[in-house]
């Protein structure tokens, strides 16, 4: 994969990014590596947690303390220990808020092996009904500063469609407002971290930054064919343009035809997913919008910015797309 081959240097670029991982895993898991690969000039730090739920979260409040990281990363148990962590940004990946009920419904009472080596060569522990009990009371406490608008800032939830374990998109949903699905399931694979979480970080890193990107426009009518698939090299031109410009979507303002709207924005979101979160527009009158580029099969009469038409003789197909942007280099 392109992106996990070069990682993105300038990605959180000098900053400190904290990552909590979840039950019965540790600092050595492979997301850690992963995490540092694609930031590979941002400080990745990990520490095992412990296991039971309250020695954990006072060890993440004191590392919290000693390190100031810009950026925390949760998965699982580990996303509903970050939740708790006010005061910094968060990404939360399918945040387990329901630990004890997800432990009794797995059948985790008993021996349990860790998933990867842990600093003190424990390879095993047991999870008895107290520590069931802990974690039910500790899943508790969550949401409860979630109320203050800085916090609603500074919290993401991402939820794997397909995951098999954790069900929170809901109660998330419920305090907070940026909650964000993605293709998969509930494991932080590669495919997820590229295409989903990074996206997520790289908002939240211009927002520290007080970075602007250009601005472009994607007309749906460009992203598919006549039968409603994705047009060839689509998705390959977006990753490329999603890295170094300000991306939003255009569908059609049909105010008469409001099934229409809600397919137009549901293809897009199922076709990009989360990078496509907050990001649909409905439009009727492209003079009103302000930004830098546009992507369209139809002319679009007032933008103000610089319009590229799809099928044209300069631009034939999205890879002649993707020869002008690398060419043009982020501008």
């Amino acid at each position: 994969m392109e992106g996990l081959r070069q990682g993105f240097p300038h990605l959180m670029e000098g900053k400190k990014v904290m990552y909590v991982h979840g039950f019965a895993s540790s600092a050595r898991t492979g997301t850690v590596a992963l995490l540092r690969t694609l930031m590979p000039n941002a400080s990745v730090m990990a520490r095992d947690v412990p296991v039971d739920p309250i020695v954990a979260m006072a060890m993440l409040k004191e590392m919290c303390e000693e390190e100031k990281p810009n950026l925390i990363i949760g998965t699982s148990a580990g996303g509903m220990m970050a939740e708790m962590l006010y005061g910094y940004d968060r990404i939360l990946v399918n945040p387990a808020f329901k630990m004890g009920e997800t432990m009794l419904k797995n059948n985790m009472l008993g021996e349990v092996k860790f998933q990867n080596p842990r600093e003190d060569g424990q390879t095993e522990f047991i999870v008895t009904k107290a520590l069931v009990k802990l974690y039910a009371e500790t899943t508790g406490k969550c949401f409860a500063n979630a109320s203050n608008e800085e916090e609603q800032q500074r919290v993401w939830g991402l939820f794997g469609d397909k995951d098999p374990i954790v069900h929170t998109f809901d109660l998330f949903n419920r305090y907070y407002r940026n909650a964000v699905w993605f293709h998969g399931e509930h494991r932080l694979l590669d495919t997820v971290a590229i295409h989903y979480l990074i996206p997520l970080i790289r908002w939240i890193d211009d927002k520290q930054e007080g970075r602007e990107r250009p601005i472009l426009y994607i007309a749906i009518d460009s992203m598919r064919d006549g039968s409603g698939k994705p047009m060839a090299s689509m998705h390959k031109c977006f990753e490329i343009l999603l890295e170094h410009y300000n991306i939003y979507f255009l569908c059609p303002a049909l105010t008469n035809c409001r099934n229409s709207i809600i397919t137009d924005r549901e293809w897009i979101e199922d076709v990009i997913s989360s990078p496509a979160y907050n990001r649909v527009l409905y439009v009727s009158d492209t003079s009103l919008l302000y930004g830098d580029y546009l992507i369209s099969t139809h002319v679009q009469p007032g933008f103000m910015g610089t319009s590229f038409f799809l099928g044209s003789e300069e631009f034939k197909t999205w890879d002649d797309l993707i020869v002008f942007f690398s060419r043009l280099g982020g501008q």
